[in-house]
């Protein structure tokens, strides 16, 4: 049996009202290009019989990091330049680790007929923050971290929402590592990898 997985993000979704949650049923409406491509390649999958994931925002160490991940990138510039400057500190997202997106993956493929042909939200729900908070998160484990607020930028696809994993959740998954386990995990990894280069002059984290 061919089994399809395909990872998506919620993105889509684009806003929420005050105090709302977004679900599976809430009309998506992306607000980018990024946005449009990965909801068009959801209707394929979805069509195929596949089982959508509609990933938060991850985080988490890996070979390559990536730094443009908003967790990755905060934790970096707390251990690094040791302060931030924030725009839009007041926009919502949802946060999950990679290793429950790799989770979520796999039982999927091992229950597939319960989730072929359905889109998920996949997320912490813990961590339905502002960048704010998660940066006074982060402010925990480093309490040398300086943050600022200055309405120097606008986020190019303008995300800010609740997002609900209840449909998920319902189903017996849940994300297993919080965001003080990655935050820990990151200052580690940066850690390691300073012993090798200087912090500052990362070009491929």
């Amino acid at each position: 049996e061919q089994k399809l997985v395909v990872p998506n993000s919620n993105s889509g979704y684009r806003n929420s009202k005050d105090g709302e949650f977004l679900t599976e049923k809430d009309e998506l409406s992306p607000g980018s290009v990024y946005g449009r491509s990965k909801v068009l390649g959801e209707k394929y999958g979805l069509e195929a019989g596949a089982a959508v994931a509609r990933l938060a925002t991850v985080f988490g160490t890996s070979q390559k990091m990536r730094r443009d991940l908003l967790v990755n990138d905060f934790v970096f510039r707390s251990q690094s330049d040791k302060f931030i400057v924030l725009f839009e500190s007041g926009s919502k997202r949802n946060y999950i680790h990679i290793l429950d997106v790799c989770d979520f993956i796999i039982q999927a493929c091992e229950q597939y007929n319960k989730f072929s042909g359905e889109a998920f939200n996949v997320g912490l729900s813990s961590a339905n923050l502002t960048k704010r908070q998660l940066a006074d998160k982060i402010k925990e484990h480093a309490p040398n971290f300086v943050i600022k607020e200055d309405e120097y930028a606008k986020d190019f696809d303008a995300r800010d929402y609740l997002i609900s994993n209840q449909k998920l959740e319902s189903m017996g998954w849940s994300a297993k590592r919080d965001l003080d386990f990655g935050i820990k995990e990151l200052i580690k990894g940066y850690s390691i990898l300073s012993h090798s280069q200087h912090l500052t002059g990362y070009t491929n984290l």
